[in-house]
This record gives structure tokens, sequence and C-alpha cells, in this order.
């Protein structure tokens, strides 16, 4: 970088010589006037108006104009010589906290170099103060022919300034605020504050000029005979009829933008329009509702009325069995055990053990018979 300014830095009794250098630098495209008619060249030339010639740089100096039009010489040695300490000093006034400084009045910024080895010890060690203080040190410089504000300020390694403009400099902003009487509802803020927690943060580092890039592609296809890059469909505009649904619409495009990893950022929770609730509601009603937990209950119920009406069946069988055998009552009570046990889930087996105590009731009655019947011609036979 090239020095533009040679001075020192006043830091009470202490002098830091120093290079001042530009710390920014333009990157626009800039472009020439040429005559429309035949592409020729426009030029300024520099016309001395009494001699209505053309003078070189090297014979021009500087002037001031009266309000009658007289002009007054001033030479760059006048300007040297003037009482003033900032004429080729940087000279500190004061050091504050940084959010003091009102960026509006902030300026061109430059690069404050250590001027040879005897300015590195006390460069250093009005870095390392502003370090340690968090603070910036202002600073009343001349520079152009003009006595300026600055602020002395660390980036990196170096100690940068930035040109302030002077606070009498900076226009007052009652025509430009809007009218009274507007009132912002608070559902509004919190969509705000929710398209401001989606959108996130953004490393400065990734921006570039859009504008510029085009411009250099448009030059590029015009020097190499093609056509120039059509232009991307304007986006809607107009006016915002609805506030509400313009900042719904925002979070949700940046949620999308920002894909699945940045949905969840922040809190704010967005909220439907009216217009749009009732199509939520039918969805919300038509939606089929969970039957799993209804099936196992409504078989658990079917099987639990089988199996009390097996037992209930088997209950019935067991009591005929026992009215119509009496004087078996241990063979009964075994057979309707048996019938209860084989009968747990259908009638049809329960009537089987029914029919099979019935059986057995006959065929003892059956025996009791045609042994009364021998007892009987016993009886006859003794007597005769």
């Amino acid at each position: 970088m090239r020095s533009i300014w040679n001075g020192a830095i006043s830091f009470g009794l202490v002098s830091i010589p120093i290079k001042l250098m530009n710390a920014t630098e333009s990157h626009s495209i800039s472009f020439r006037q040429i005559h429309l008619d035949d592409g020729g060249r426009i030029r300024y030339r520099k016309v001395c108006e009494l001699e209505d010639t053309e003078v070189e740089s090297s014979e021009i100096g500087k002037a001031y104009e009266e309000a009658d039009g007289t002009l007054i010489p001033i030479t760059d040695e006048d300007l040297a010589a003037l009482p003033l300490p900032t004429a080729r000093t940087i000279e500190i006034v004061a050091f504050v906290p940084a959010d003091r400084i009102d960026p509006l009045q902030m300026d061109t910024a430059y690069y404050l170099s250590a001027n040879g080895v005897p300015a590195t010890k006390p460069y250093v060690l009005l870095r390392e103060a502003l370090k340690r203080s968090r603070k910036v040190a202002v600073a009343k410089f001349a520079l152009r022919g003009r006595e300026r504000l600055g602020m002395l300020r660390v980036v990196d390694d170096v100690i940068a300034m930035h040109g302030l403009l002077w606070p009498d400099e900076i226009r007052a902003t009652d025509d430009v605020a809007p009218d009274d009487g507007v009132t912002v509802r608070d559902k509004e803020l919190d969509l705000a504050d929710a398209l401001m927690d989606t959108l996130g943060g953004v490393d400065l580092d990734t921006l570039h000029d859009d504008y510029r890039e085009a411009v250099e592609e448009l030059i590029t296809a015009k020097a190499e005979g093609h056509e120039a890059p059509a232009a991307p469909a304007e986006k809607d505009g107009g006016k915002v009829l609805d506030l509400m649904a313009a900042l719904e619409k925002s979070v949700s495009a940046a949620k999308q933008s920002r894909g699945p990893d940045g949905a969840g950022d922040g809190d704010a929770e967005v909220h439907p329009l009216p217009a749009g609730r009732s199509g939520s509601r039918r969805s919300a009603r038509t939606a089929p509702k969970e039957v799993g937990g209804k099936k196992s209950t409504s078989t658990a119920k079917k099987t639990t009325a089988k199996k009390t009406a097996a037992k209930t069946t088997a209950k019935t069988a067991a009591k005929t069995a026992t009215k119509k055998t009496p004087a078996r009552k241990s063979t009964t009570k075994s057979t309707t055990k048996t019938a209860a046990k084989t009968s747990t889930g259908s009638s049809a087996k329960s009537s089987g053990s029914s029919t099979g105590s019935r059986t057995a009731a006959k065929k003892t009655a059956a025996a009791k018979k045609t042994s009364a019947k021998k007892t009987t011609a016993a009886r006859k036979k003794a007597s005769a």
C-alpha cells in the first residue's frame, strides 16, 4: 500500500511517527463517455479562460472564490504554515467507549503504520492500551486542506483510523420520520421476531457484489460478440395489503431456504390467518382416528362373553345331570367336573357331557331292577 500522508500521533507527551494509507479500495466498474454517432471518446480538457488554451496539471493551483467572483490564490505552503497542531499531527483528545460513536459519522477508513524503527515501541504501546481498555481514541487531524475528526481503533494488530464527520454535518431526522399515529400489534412484532430468528446471522465474507459480476458478464458477452444475458423475471411488487400475510410468507420462505437444519431456529411460533383457519379445522375434523385400541377392547369383550356363555352352559348341564341321578352323587360330581372342564368354549361339548351322564344313570337303574328280580326269585325258590 502506498502512503498518502506522513505525520505523527500525539499521545500526551508521546509522539509516534506514522504513515497514513487508505484501508479500503473500490471495485466498482467505471465507464467512459463516448460520442454516440461515431463512438469517439469524450474527454475533458482544462482550459484557461483568459488565454483559451489547454494547460497541464503542473500549471494548475488552487484558489478560494469569493461571493463576487474574486479568486484568492492559496498555495500548499500557505496551508502547511497554518498555526494548527493538527497540520501534521493526529492529536488524540479523548478515549471513549466505541458505542459512543454514531455510525452515521463514520467516513473513510485508513491504516496507520509505524514510520521507522523508533516508532515501533510507542506504536505497540498505544495499540495494546486500546485493546485492554476496550475503548477507541477520538482525534483531530488535518488532511487535504481541512481539519477533520477521527476515531482510532485496533484491527488485528494494526491501528486503524476512521474519518468522522463533524456533528453539525449530520442532518436532523425530523423531516424523514414517518407520521405519528401508526400502531404495531404484538402479533406483528412476534412474526417480525420470528423472521429475524429464521434468517439468523450471516458471514460477511460470503457476501459479494452481484451487480458488478453481472456487468462483467455483460462486457465479456459484448466483447465476444454474444448476446447479452437475459434479465431475470421481476418479482411481484406493489403495496403490501396484508402485513401479517406478508410476514408469514416471509417466515415460510426463509425456513425453506434454510433447509431442515435451520428450520428450528428461534422460539417464535407462526399462527395462520383467519382466512386459512377453516381449512386446518376441517382437516383436523376429518382426520382418521386411531382404531388400534378400540379393536383390542372389542375383541377382549367378545372373548369374555364367549367364556361366560361356556361356563353358564357347563353349569346348567351339571345341574341337570345332578337332578336326574341323586343316588349316584359321587359319579355325577365327577361327571359334572369332567363336563365343565371339557366345555371351555362351546355348548355342544356341554350337551355331550350331559348326554353321557344320562346314559350312566339309566344303566344304573336297569342294574338295580335286574338285581331286585333275582332276589325275589331266589326268595320264592327258598320258600317252596
